[in-house]
């Protein structure tokens, strides 16, 4: 096991450029089962869960080269099996879009449970509910989803609640199956819009993604033969936002796009960091202590939830109280505990933390509870007086690439160790 330690109070400055986002690879990944034929995909993110769903894929049959860490040619002759892996599926959040995909293509899906991030409970109703209405046979038993149908036939599905998993399931069921289908009440992230731009390559006829109707006219098949680029990472370009601020950094974020992330720059500038766009970079710098602020994390384009514990992390040195709410997961505060090991001041209410701003934090061992708080963890280290180690790091390299040599070229000083 490795552990990252981290010799804090250095302000991070120079130049980081961001990867392919994780939460579009993993979603068009699953998406190349649909193809009939071959496709490059560019840009992917060399992380662990990209890694994982390259390995289900190859084992479901399909026939993927790796170019470089950020390259792969999927060449689709038809899969042996339909059932997925037990081992590696339970291990990824997303593994559920492999029933879409595997639904929509072979008609047939056998996949486990989700795995991944334990905070907070990731139900499937509205997945089941669109696939029974566009005509599959849905049961969970013993861990697994099993979806089978003679065919599919485009409808209309509203989703009760906004739903990014649900939605991207409905568009890769759908791409191919009769008729038009309308998915109403959809989520808009751009990793939504990112999968239909990636389908439309290939084939497909999607529109209105990024919007709360799209609409998808079945094809009889999608040839491929193209290439595709995965859009940067909006989560991984706020994490170091967030991290520039909170050492009193000055740091340009290239190869980014800035109107995924308004949200969060937005928040930043109420807090009195000087955000600025250049492009397809953003330049942040913070030079006094941040103000205090209020966030309510929602659905995009509201603040992303995948942003709440780095951005907690920020306002535990915030001048003044500051409430962060978490509207969409039911579990995201376990990184509490582990902050207050770096004397931040922080309380549980409801839904709500109730965030007292405290003028420097200090080194601590911690331990990563999931993704986004092992970054918070990053962060926390990084701001802080002292020496840090944290522990359980596999969390963070789920959606970082490289981030301790990304860091080093900032001037931090960071690096990764074995634990005793």
């Amino acid at each position: 096991m490795e552990k990252l330690r981290i010799y804090g109070g250095k302000p991070l400055k120079g130049t980081v450029s961001i990867c392919g986002a994780k939460n579009a690879a993993i979603c068009i990944l699953p998406a190349t089962l649909l193809i009939d034929g071959t496709c490059k995909i560019e840009n992917l993110p060399d992380i662990i869960d990209v890694r994982r769903y390259i390995s289900v894929l190859k084992e479901l049959g399909l026939n993927i080269t790796q170019n470089s860490p950020n390259e792969i040619l999927v060449e689709n002759k038809g899969i042996k099996t339909t059932s997925c892996s037990l081992e590696l599926c339970p291990k990824m959040r997303a593994s559920y879009y492999l029933v879409g995909a595997l639904l929509g293509r072979y008609k047939s899906a056998e996949v486990p449970l989700p795995g991944g991030c334990n905070f907070g409970s990731r139900p499937i109703d509205q997945h089941i509910k669109g696939f029974e209405a566009l005509g599959a046979q849905v049961s969970t038993t013993q861990g697994l989803i099993k979806a089978t149908t003679k065919k599919l036939v485009g409808t209309s599905i509203y989703l009760d609640v906004v739903s990014v998993g649900a939605t991207i399931n409905m568009i890769l069921a759908s791409v191919l199956a009769e008729g038009t289908t309308i998915i109403e009440n959809a989520a808009k992230e751009p990793h939504i819009v990112d999968l239909a731009n990636f389908l439309n390559t290939m084939g497909a006829n999607i529109k209105g993604a990024g919007t709360d109707t799209i609409k998808i006219v079945g094809v009889k098949s999608l040839p491929g033969n193209a290439t595709y680029s995965i859009i940067p990472d909006q989560i991984e370009a706020g994490t170091f936002m967030v991290a520039a601020a909170a050492t009193g950094g000055d740091v340009i974020i290239k190869n980014c796009i800035p109107k995924h992330v308004d949200s969060i720059t937005a928040k930043l500038v109420e807090m009195g960091i000087t955000v600025e766009e250049l492009g397809d970079s953003i330049h942040v710098k913070c030079d006094k202590r941040p103000k205090k602020v209020n966030i309510k994390t929602m659905p995009y384009p509201g603040f992303p939830t995948d942003m709440h514990p780095q951005m907690a992390t920020l306002l535990s040195i915030a001048n003044g109280m500051s409430i962060l709410t978490e509207s969409v997961w039911d579990n995201r505060f376990q990184y509490v505990e582990e902050l207050k090991k770096f004397g931040a001041q922080i309380r549980i209410e409801g839904r709500s933390a109730i965030i007292e701003g405290v003028k420097s934090l200090d080194g601590a061992p911690v331990v990563c509870s999931d993704l986004r708080a092992g970054a918070a963890m990053v962060i926390a280290g990084l701001a802080s007086k002292g020496v840090t180690e944290i522990s359980k790091i596999e969390y963070v390299d789920r959606g970082y690439e490289n981030i301790e040599e990304k860091l080093r070229n900032l001037g931090a000083k960071i690096e990764r160790v074995n634990e005793d």
